[in-house]
């Protein structure tokens, strides 16, 4: 999985590193060892100064992502770790694990602040609101829970998803929640009402991650059908279907600015996108009409393992500026 911020794109995968990506000014590309199994989840921090990862090793790992690589390590759960989140603010992280909990550590000394324990099977990702003050959480109970941060209290369940909750988002405002599952759909509710919004059935197999635009009308799906798909939240349609893996998709991400966005999947590749929704000002909300019939471009970078092809891709950039989704 990864996580993408203005400049550069974290990745972790199943051969146990770390890898950073900085696009400007000079395209560089860092690998970070120290977990001893899979890493499972990764995200920078609000300012980019930390990176964090979880793993299949139980551990958690906080990384400063330059040359040296330095990276804090603690044991944070009694099982694989699967999800990391920081808050907004950066002072705190939100951990989910196999051990059916979640978990609040401060980021500045690691320690341990409080626990969630009312999932029945593993939990594989849990989010904080943009405000803080609530935590949602998905696991293979089924459901989607939300919480009272300071109360430690299950503020209500949602039981709708017929598989595993692979994925789950809190919307820009805060006042929605979008969870992904192995029933292949993907779902976003209303927390202050409690109320099912919308219902999309838009892939052939389970979805493994979603994202949203900064801008709050558009939400990015991954699947194991090797597809992404943008989906239009203000019409409450499919707006776009992306073919640019061969295999599985299993993590997506839209940068922090949502000029673009980024996909990796089990074919061994990560592809960057650049996202141009008619040049709209994401810092309007909603859109207007006006900027509702929008156009896409796509710019694909395939990212291997070695800098040397990344350096190549980008020298192409003027090839594949060109390339439309199809």
């Amino acid at each position: 999985e990864f996580y993408c911020n203005l400049l550069s794109t974290a990745t972790g995968s199943m051969d146990s590193c770390l890898m950073v990506w900085n696009f400007k000014p000079n395209m560089r590309s860092y690998r970070f060892v120290g977990h001893k199994d899979a890493i499972l989840s990764v995200q920078f921090s609000p300012s980019g100064h930390l990176v964090a990862s979880a793993s299949r090793d139980k551990s958690v790992r906080l990384w400063i992502p330059s040359v040296k690589g330095e990276s804090t390590a603690f044991k944070a759960h009694t099982a694989t770790v699967r999800s990391v989140n920081f808050s907004s603010d950066g002072l705190n992280l939100l951990t989910a694990s196999d051990d059916k909990t979640l978990k609040v550590w401060s980021v500045h000394r690691q320690k341990f602040q409080l626990s969630l324990t009312q999932h029945m099977n593993w939990v594989r990702c849990a989010r904080f609101s943009p405000d803080n003050r609530l935590i949602v959480s998905g696991s293979d109970d089924k459901t989607v829970k939300l919480w009272d941060r300071n109360t430690k209290e299950c503020i209500h369940t949602y039981f709708q998803h017929g598989g595993f909750v692979n994925h789950v988002e809190f919307h820009p405002s805060g006042t929605c929640i979008a969870a992904a599952g192995t029933d292949s759909t993907v779902k976003v509710w209303d927390i202050r009402t409690n109320k099912l919004l919308q219902h999309y059935q838009v892939h052939n197999g389970p979805v493994n991650q979603s994202s949203f635009h900064p801008s709050g009308n558009y939400l990015i799906t991954s699947s194991n059908d090797c597809t992404l798909k943008i989906l239009d939240l203000l019409e409450g349609r499919l707006f776009f279907t992306l073919h640019g893996h061969q295999e599985p998709v299993t993590a997506t991400a839209f940068s922090r600015n949502g000029e673009y966005f980024a996909s990796g999947g089990a074919d061994e590749q990560v592809i960057v996108w650049r996202t141009n929704f008619d040049k709209v000002d994401v810092t309007q909300r909603p859109f207007t009409g006006a900027t509702r019939s929008m156009t896409m471009t796509i710019l694909e970078q395939r990212m291997s393992m070695t800098e040397d092809k990344v350096k190549e891709c980008l020298d192409n950039q003027h090839k594949l500026i060109a390339r439309h989704a199809e």
